[in-house]
């Protein structure tokens, strides 16, 4: 069994995943259109994203935009994407990456159990968490 994040916007899936590309050094998979599709119908605007695959070095997860009577985003906070590094300037460098225009939880910082570890709400409202053990 696997898992993967499947993440829900509201209008912003193709401008998230542009900016996930750069900050987290991936590529936009695949990206097809509620338009043309047979649920054209259900779409907020037909130029919204029905469906997308995302991958980076050591991270994939799947996309889109919710539809008519969709899902609305929950402020529960509750689930955060956590990114483990080999390399503390990993960390800080894409951790700089995805803090623009998000709200910092908790700066980069030496911890209790051994590993230097940072918490954001990036600019589209996900949680991220990213953690680099000391060796």
């Amino acid at each position: 069994m696997t898992m993967t994040a499947y993440i829900i916007f509201n209008g912003q899936c193709e401008e998230a995943l542009h900016f996930y590309a750069a900050a987290l050094n991936g590529e936009i998979k695949s990206l097809m259109r509620y338009e043309n599709s047979p649920a054209e119908a259900m779409a907020k605007d037909k130029q919204n994203v029905i469906h997308a695959s995302f991958a980076a070095p050591g991270v994939i997860f799947m996309a889109s935009d919710a539809g008519k009577g969709g899902l609305e985003a929950s402020n529960s906070g509750m689930i955060h994407l956590s990114l483990n590094f080999n390399e503390v300037a990993d960390l800080e460098k894409t951790f700089g990456k995805l803090s623009d225009g998000a709200r910092i939880t908790m700066p980069p910082q030496e911890t209790f159990w051994g590993a230097k570890f940072g918490m954001l709400q990036d600019k589209f409202g996900i949680n991220w968490m990213l953690n680099c053990e000391r060796k």
